[in-house]
């Protein structure tokens, strides 16, 4: 356009101020180049220094791994030296301060504790590691060992246990010795001597010899051998110088021999060998001896007595003869009372006043053996039955058998053989009693129905029991030798034996012909 100039100054100026801002950029990077480059040579070692610096960085990242496991073994040791003090303290205060063991683990702590030391400090390569991991892995394993040796002889629950585990194998030994120990005394006890076995074969052939002779005096049976008025005795048993010795004794002591009528039952197989024994020893001073075999009681078969029907099914733990004792009312229908003896007892005074005593309508008389809480009917019959438990107490006093006076009437009039029955019948398995042992059928037979009598008449324990009173037993009307020790054994209690040995009939020629030891 006309008249207008173009603005040619002011893009010169714009240019020239462009151009200073430019320069003064460029100058300002400048100086901060050089002034990093000062500050950096400054600060900085000189070049070696730089590269050792990098080769040590380079060397801590590449060991991290070995750092690791530096740490793993640092701790195992640590924990393993830590819990060697504990047990080395321990045996300290149980004042072991002389025992290998407080040594030994006083020494491993030290050595885990130097090993810890040596664990911390730090480790660049494989090599160094390696054989310090060796070290503390057999010395871990060294302090495993030993703790778990001597863990039992300081941990109280694992003593406790142990003992505990001790005392129960100590019973169940002591269960199984008792156990057998009684099977030997049963089988010892029970059992036929070569001497007694001598005996009853030499008169069996005595028997065979003289038929005649003997067979006659066994068909005579003297009318007062059923006299009620009579002092009558039953002896159950196979042993012929047993039930000799009971006789005699009882005869010598009498008072009036000739009023004495005693009642042996024996096995069919001894029969014989007793019927020869009392005709060519009859009892002396007019006493009386009937001899017979279980065999002739016809009513005891096996449609009337459970003992029978078990024995013939095949119960070898039961013996009839042993069980006639509850079968007297219907074995002597006439007589009013009878006393039973066993046959390892010894009269010592006169028993009439057995026929004297009150029995206050009992049927039983008997002595009583509790004392505290020994020998009550929880020791013989199985309370966790309930047909023990609901008719019988525990606490109950239990009586012995040896010497029983038995009022017959009262026994009919109690049913008593019918409660037998009925008991011996429920314990065919044998979980009421033991089946081995008679008493328990007594103490269930004859419940609340039993007379204590004084203990001056049955001094027991003379077949067991080594401390029985010399007072007791010099005041003892009967004494009796129950137990295994019976005093014709050779196992027999020497204290005791004369007391049984005087009334041998020695003058018997077949004793002298088995070699009896008396």
């Amino acid at each position: 356009m006309a008249g207008v100039r173009p603005a040619r100054p002011a893009t010169g100026l714009r240019a020239f101020f462009s151009y200073k801002v430019f320069a003064s950029a460029v100058f300002t990077l400048l100086s901060l180049a050089a002034l990093s480059a000062i500050l950096s040579s400054s600060s900085s070692p000189p070049s070696h220094n730089t590269a050792s610096a990098v080769v040590r960085r380079r060397g801590f990242l590449a060991s991290d791994p070995l750092r690791a496991r530096l740490d793993l073994i640092y701790r195992q040791a640590a924990d393993h030296s830590a819990l060697a003090t504990a047990y080395a303290t321990y045996a300290r205060r149980l004042k072991l301060d002389s025992s290998r063991q407080l040594r030994v683990f006083q020494g491993l702590a030290a050595t885990l504790s130097d090993l810890s030391s040596r664990l911390a400090a730090p480790v660049d390569d494989e090599d160094a590691l390696r054989p310090l991991e060796k070290e503390a892995k057999d010395r871990i394993k060294l302090a495993r060992q030993l703790v778990g040796e001597s863990k039992e002889a300081f941990d109280t629950q694992l003593k406790i246990q142990k003992l505990r585990d001790t005392i129960f194998a100590v019973r169940e030994q002591l269960h199984r010795a008792k156990k057998l120990g009684a099977l030997a005394g049963s089988i010892a006890a029970g059992s036929t001597p070569k001497s007694l076995h001598c005996l009853a074969m030499r008169l069996m052939e005595e028997r065979i010899a003289h038929p005649e002779t003997y067979r006659r005096a066994a068909s005579v049976a003297p009318a007062d051998l059923a006299d009620p008025d009579l002092y009558h005795y039953a002896i159950f048993s196979d042993n012929v110088i047993a039930v000799s010795v009971v006789i005699n004794s009882a005869i010598k002591n009498a008072e009036e021999p000739s009023k004495h009528v005693f009642h042996v039952v024996t096995d069919p197989m001894y029969l014989a060998a007793m019927q020869v024994w009392f005709v060519r020893r009859p009892p002396a001073r007019g006493a009386k001896v009937e001899v017979r075999s279980l065999a002739e009681f016809g009513f005891l078969n096996s449609s009337y007595s459970p003992v029978v029907r078990m024995v013939e099914g095949g119960r070898r733990d039961l013996s009839v003869l042993d069980h006639l004792r509850f079968y007297l009312p219907e074995m002597y229908p006439k007589l009013r009372r009878i006393v039973l003896l066993e046959d390892d007892v010894v009269v010592q005074k006169d028993l009439t006043g057995l026929w004297r005593v009150d029995l206050d309508d009992m049927v039983n008389g008997a002595v009583e053996t509790c004392f505290g809480g020994f020998r009550r009917y929880s020791r013989y019959l199985n309370f966790s039955i309930p047909e023990v438990r609901d008719q019988f107490s525990h606490r109950a006093c239990a009586w012995a058998y040896g010497v029983n006076v038995f009022d017959l009437d009262a026994w009919r009039r109690e049913r008593c053989t019918d409660r037998f029955h009925q008991y011996q019948s429920l314990n065919e398995d044998g979980t009421l009693w033991n089946p081995a042992s008679v008493l328990p059928a007594g103490l269930v037979t004859f419940y609340t129905t039993t007379k204590p009598l004084d203990k001056t008449w049955h001094v027991m324990g003379l077949g067991y029991n080594p401390s029985v009173s010399p007072d007791e037993i010099r005041n003892a009307a009967v004494i009796h030798f129950d137990g295994n020790m019976k005093p014709w054994l050779d196992v027999a209690l020497n204290q005791y034996k004369h007391l049984w040995t005087k009334y041998v009939d020695t003058e018997m020629d077949f004793l002298q012909l088995c070699n009896f030891g008396i």
